[in-house]
């Protein structure tokens, strides 16, 4: 969990960010309110929701998913790039969080395209597959609790179409994935679904070192 791009010295954060980062008031604003709450390590880095962003623009993406909300900066960045009839389904568990980042997408006019389901994100994937909604969405984002990561992405590689593409994040885990010393749940959890998803031929695979750590891993045809 990271607020900026790891590996960075704050003198080469800031030039990247002066020469690259595009980022709309809308966003700025609530990253900044999000600062307030004790756990803001858990929003994501400027530059990659520029990054997600314009992976959605890049695929022409109508149909979205996000796995963990907390209070909308990703959501937020993609509905944004999402044509006027896009759509996103965004999942999470807490009313608090996703209250903020509904006052935003309400403000940033796009609260039309985001459809936020309060439940387990498990429970809410099954229903979408139950629905008939296999192979129906273009993107998926996941960033929620680090156990449940293989599950999130064997529903998300149904439920995205052939050529999508899906985000995760988190994966270099502030370093602590290459540590041996470290040996905590959440980071085993991690390193284990690393090693597995490096050998699923199932999809193109590459991890980006922006922010915290970003797989993105496409769906082959």
């Amino acid at each position: 969990m990271s607020k900026k791009t790891f590996g960075l010295d704050n003198q080469l954060y800031d030039y990247f960010l002066s020469v690259s980062l595009r980022e709309p008031e809308i966003l700025r604003q609530l990253r900044e309110e999000t600062l307030g709450y004790h756990n803001a390590v858990m929003q994501i880095a400027p530059e990659q929701g520029q990054f997600m962003a314009l992976l959605v623009q890049l695929m022409g993406a109508t149909k979205t998913l996000e796995v963990g909300v907390f209070t909308g900066y990703s959501s937020l960045a993609v509905a944004l790039a999402l044509p006027a009839d896009g759509k996103l389904v965004a999942c999470d568990v807490s009313e608090e969080y996703t209250a903020v980042a509904r006052r935003y997408w309400e403000k940033a006019e796009v609260a039309h395209k985001v459809e936020l389901r309060l439940a387990p994100a498990l429970e809410t994937l099954d229903e979408l597959l139950a629905a008939g909604l296999a192979e129906t969405f273009d993107f998926a984002f996941i960033d929620a609790d680090k156990k449940n990561y293989p599950g999130y992405y064997e529903r998300s590689l149904q439920l995205i179409r052939p050529g999508g593409l899906i985000a995760i994040d988190n994966v270099l885990w502030s370093g602590r994935v290459a540590d041996s010393q470290v040996q905590d749940n959440n980071t085993q959890a991690i390193r284990a679904f690393n090693e597995k998803l490096s050998q699923d031929e199932r999809v193109a695979l590459s991890l980006v070192p922006i922010a915290d750590g970003l797989t993105l891993a496409l769906k082959r045809r």
